[in-house]
């Protein structure tokens, strides 16, 4: 889990309410750092998906970033369809200073040796 008081960076502010272009450049740098495909979306607005390098979807979330803003802690499973399906998957939350989830960032391990478990 991720926890935050406040981030804010010249140009980078993470709240509950991030649009997903607020959260495009942490998401990049998240994906340039693991060279694996990123999911990340605010509490209450939909996020984006990151692959190849490229932002390609702008109003995303899905059934694990759902369950982690929900549950408020690490969720791992098994991506149910599209692309990725039965593909590991693993999000985390990202909290404020007072304990709440304001975000969440999931990755797929397309790598699929990658102990995702520790992250």
């Amino acid at each position: 889990m991720i926890l935050i008081s406040h981030l804010t960076m010249e140009g980078i502010e993470l709240t509950k309410d991030s649009t997903s272009k607020d959260l495009e450049s942490l998401a990049m740098a998240i994906y340039s750092a693991v060279g694996l495909p990123i999911t990340m979306r605010s509490k209450n607005k939909k996020g984006l998906r990151i692959e190849n390098n490229q932002v390609i979807d702008t109003d995303y979330t899905g059934k694990y970033l759902e369950m982690a803003l929900e549950k408020g802690e690490i969720v791992h499973g098994f991506a149910d369809d599209g692309p990725y399906k039965g593909t590991p998957v693993i999000v985390s939350p990202i909290k404020d200073k007072n304990g709440e989830v304001v975000a969440v960032v999931g990755v797929v391990n397309l790598a699929g040796f990658i102990d995702l478990t520790r992250l």
